[in-house]
């Protein structure tokens, strides 16, 4: 598996394209807007020179990862790619027609991989006619730096089809540990109903947004509080999880709080946004 086309050029589409072309993969990154290319590529750049400068790559490395990188506005790169990941809004309807394109351009033995937080691999799969040669592949932000893939098996998808991106996972230097299709998968339906749990300790007064972060790392030891972290996944795409979630089990423990809610609606989407539960920028 050597030619990747990666669809979605933002940050975790180009955090892919980044890593599969530092593994010595030939990958095509496609969007829609040449400026989204370019700025991907500029970013790209930026972070493989902060590798030469902590000497974990040289400037020859540097320069041949670059040239592994290929980027396009049209589809012509999928009808040679080995394998398509699909890195877009997390938005069924906006995935489920993309796969049907994909399905209808792709080489036979092309497997199409989703790189989904939450949605389920089983209803993407089955806008298709090869489901068994879909998968989800959940790379984790800064996908350069993460080591873990998530990689969700559908109902149909086959022993060949995950083998092969194990392999490719290995081969980027990621960890893949497999998942099955339910709602969230595993990292999400953990990990969101933390988050939304911290938002209502902060919209009940409980605490403030910095005292229920440090907590959480203080006493939990972790990283990054879930606040800072909702920020920086990015409020939208929280939510957005939160309702696949409470769709999906039916259960209202997954309620979205209504402070994430008036935030989204709000325009305050986090870090890439400059404002979220904390602020951000100038």
């Amino acid at each position: 598996m050597n030619d990747i086309v990666v669809i979605g050029a933002g940050t975790m589409g180009n955090g892919i394209a980044h890593t599969a072309a530092a593994s010595g993969l030939n990958v095509t990154l496609i969007d829609v807007e040449p400026s989204i290319l370019d700025r991907a590529v500029n970013t790209i750049s930026s972070n493989l020179q902060r590798g030469v400068d902590k000497g974990r790559m040289s400037v020859e490395e540097k320069r041949a990862a670059l040239g592994r990188i290929r980027t396009a506005t049209d589809d012509q790169a999928i009808a040679n790619a080995d394998i398509v990941i699909e890195a877009i809004i997390e938005k069924f309807g906006a995935k489920s027609a993309l796969f049907q394109k994909l399905d209808s351009l792709a080489p036979k033995e092309c497997i199409l991989a989703s790189n989904t937080s939450s949605i389920s691999i089983t209803r993407i799969a089955a806008s298709t006619r090869r489901s068994d040669k879909v998968i989800g592949m959940h790379f984790f932000n800064p996908v350069p730096v993460m080591t873990l893939v998530e990689v969700v098996r559908g109902i149909a998808t086959s022993d060949d089809t995950y083998r092969r991106v194990e392999e490719l996972a290995k081969r980027m230097g990621k960890t893949a540990i497999e998942v099955n299709d339910y709602p969230g998968f595993v990292s999400n339906r953990v990990l969101m109903p933390m988050i939304n749990e911290a938002i209502f300790a902060l919209h009940e007064g409980v605490a403030t947004a910095e005292a229920i972060d440090g907590v959480m790392k203080l006493g939990m030891n972790h990283p990054m509080g879930p606040l800072q972290l909702a920020d920086f996944i990015g409020l939208d795409v929280c939510l957005a999880i939160l309702r696949v979630l409470e769709e999906g089990f039916g259960d209202p423990k997954y309620r979205p709080c209504p402070l994430l809610v008036k935030m989204v609606d709000a325009g305050w989407l986090g870090k890439k946004s400059a404002r979220g539960f904390y602020m951000y920028g100038k």
